[in-house]
């Protein structure tokens, strides 16, 4: 790994994804890219108990339906790393503790989708690991529960607001082996533009997300036509628009038709989502459903993948903090 400028590594010998998990839930599957997962459920428990064990279940599935891509078993990967939005990471937790495999927690909250692969090429380019498995998820109604109101209540939503994906996905990143390759990666710096309004993170999220951009063209030094796809998760319909402004004031002139949005991709208009959806299992089974099989099809050659996460809790929220942004890119191209 070579650090080049200030955030972001640049890979000479590319870490590969070499498979792909993704579950989902109903209403995921009934969008647009309902095609591109793997496991589907029709009802949010799952059989389950409670919310919270049905996205363990959910971790879990996305977790071993890569490894089963990949003929591997759990012995045969050497780190776990994981994230999710329940307090103190309880589905990556309990989902580590079913796998038996060594086992690094993160949060960046959405951001942890990009921030474990980012990890997790960082250790097998370091040597530090030959296989890792890196994943996170969501589920609606546990997350609505914790950082809103139960969805049993009723509670009224205006447009602005995001639905929390139902979904889990994971990626195995090895040193070698057949798939797209991790070229560079850019650790993203938090910006806090003073925004309150939970129910518009697109908006609070969408100022880190173009910096983080701005700087990875800046440092990796590419041309702003470089990749044929620039994959945020997830400033939805608010905070897409916001972002394509941001990076033309910049003089970043990407075309605005390779810029799309994990929360605006997953769900049609028709579904109503509101603004589009959220979570750390939307970016997640957005690029490691859709995105990493376009690639594998060939209809994709370069797409860096940039998560956003809003870094706030219930009780920072209560106390009027402002919502502090972070985004992280990985850049995933197909090598001849």
């Amino acid at each position: 790994m070579i650090l080049q400028g200030r955030q972001t590594w640049v890979f000479p010998v590319p870490p590969v994804v070499t498979a792909t998990g993704t579950a989902v839930g109903h209403m995921e599957s009934e969008g647009p890219l309902g095609r591109c997962f793997d496991i589907i459920h029709k009802e949010p428990w799952l059989g389950k108990e409670s919310f919270e064990k049905a996205e363990q279940c959910l971790l879990e599935q996305a977790c071993l339906e890569a490894l089963k891509k990949a003929n591997l078993d759990t012995n045969g990967v050497n780190m776990f790393l994981a994230g999710d939005l329940i307090n103190q990471l309880s589905s990556s937790c309990f989902t580590a503790r079913s796998l038996k495999i060594p086992f690094l927690g993160l949060f960046g909250a959405c951001s942890t989708a990009m921030e474990s692969l980012a990890l997790a090429s960082l250790l097998v380019s370091a040597g530090g690991a030959h296989t890792v498995l890196a994943a996170t998820s969501s589920h609606n109604n546990a997350a609505e529960k914790q950082f809103r109101y139960p969805n049993e209540y009723g509670a009224q939503k205006n447009d602005t607001c995001q639905l929390t994906v139902t979904a889990a996905g994971s990626a195995v990143v090895q040193d070698v082996g057949n798939g797209p390759k991790i070229t560079a990666v850019t650790i993203g710096a938090i910006e806090d533009m003073g925004l309150k309004d939970p129910f518009n993170m697109g908006a609070a999220m969408a100022p880190a997300a173009a910096q983080t951009i701005i700087n990875h063209f800046k440092e990796r030094d590419v041309a702003a036509d470089y990749y044929d796809l620039i994959l945020t998760g997830d400033l939805g319909r608010v905070g897409s628009k916001i972002l394509v402004d941001l990076l033309h004031n910049a003089g970043l002139m990407v075309e605005s038709e390779k810029i799309c949005d994990g929360g605006v991709l997953i769900y049609s208009e028709e579904q109503k989502p509101f603004a589009g959806g959220s979570g750390c299992g939307c970016m997640a089974a957005v690029a490691y459903g859709y995105i990493y099989n376009e690639m594998l099809a060939g209809r994709l050659k370069k797409a860096l993948l940039v998560a956003t996460g809003a870094l706030m809790s219930p009780l920072t929220y209560q106390q009027n903090e402002s919502i502090p942004g972070i985004a992280h890119a990985v850049a995933l191209e197909v090598l001849e």
